[in-house]
């Protein structure tokens, strides 16, 4: 697959951001807003990858500003099941085909977890007289995946907390009122989103202060079947957790991203706040066979 030129010959080098959402699922801008947004942080590409979804995909190229490149993407609800409990990750899916079925499939059906959970969450607030409604939730979610964010806007709406990060303190929504979810196996991941044409990268893979990450043997065993990058220049990584990410990844051949994880309000970390090199980009887009950066 050809790379879209993203920067003029002789500039500086390509500011390049692998990890942003939008309202289609946790984030506060429009897919339209958001690519908005990445050029007025002096970004050359951007991708969107919203939660289990690319419901933001048509109208982020539809919006999208000349001079920007827009990576399409997805990021991944899964679980390692080799241990028990079994521990909840991330995975970044580039440039896939979207109407591959077997990927189709199971993304509607980490949707359909996604809000099943987040409604029983709203239920066990409400049976302790927490003032939230699942229909007030839904409205914040403005048709995208739904997830703790919304509630976190609900619970802000009601004066119990001031933040999304308060809300999502231990006596709210990182543990007393927080529930399992239906992930998809990592293994499955990794390998349907080859076989969608797409390009997987462990988002996040060190960040212990998120909780339990999995072993690096785990790593090794998703690069033989096809897991292509660690993001490892991540706000929730620490220097050297960025550190050992990169020296794994230079020892099994992987790619290495930087990303901002870009939430809009709801998250403190800017667009572009930590990015990836053009060459790493480049082998990205080389690699997929799904759809193309545009």
């Amino acid at each position: 697959m050809s790379v879209p030129p993203y920067h003029p010959a002789g500039s500086s080098p390509a500011r390049i951001d692998l990890h942003a959402h939008s309202t289609a699922s946790d984030g506060t801008l429009t897919p339209s807003d958001l690519v908005v947004a990445a050029v007025d942080a002096g970004l050359d590409v951007v991708a969107i990858t919203d939660h289990d979804t690319t419901a933001g995909w048509a109208p982020a190229v539809a919006a999208r500003p000349a001079g920007l490149t827009l990576v399409r993407g997805a990021e991944l609800s899964c679980r390692w099941y080799g241990v028990e409990p079994s521990i909840s990750l991330h995975l970044l899916a580039y440039l896939f085909d979207p109407t591959e079925p077997s990927l189709v499939a199971e993304l509607a059906r980490l949707r359909a977890a996604r809000e099943l959970r987040a409604e029983r969450i709203v239920d066990r607030l409400r049976a302790d007289g927490v003032d939230v409604t699942w229909d007030e939730v839904l409205r914040y979610a403005a048709g995208g995946s739904v997830g703790r964010p919304h509630i976190a806007q609900a619970l802000i709406r009601a004066g119990l907390v001031a933040t999304t990060t308060e809300a999502f303190a231990p006596h709210w929504l990182g543990d007393r009122y927080r529930l399992p979810k239906d992930d998809m196996d990592v293994f499955t991941a990794v390998r349907l989103v080859r076989a969608a044409g797409g390009v997987p990268v462990f988002a996040h893979p060190r960040a212990s202060r998120r909780g339990r990450v999995v072993p690096d043997a785990v790593i090794v065993e998703l690069a033989a079947v096809g897991l292509f990058g660690l993001e490892a220049d991540h706000e929730d990584h620490s220097p050297d957790e960025r550190a050992h990410v990169r020296a794994l990844a230079a020892e099994l051949g992987l790619v290495v991203t930087g990303s901002s994880d870009f939430h809009g309000t709801n998250k403190t970390v800017r667009l572009g706040a930590h990015t990836t090199a053009p060459e790493v980009y480049e082998r990205i887009v080389a690699a997929a066979s799904g759809v193309p950066a545009v």
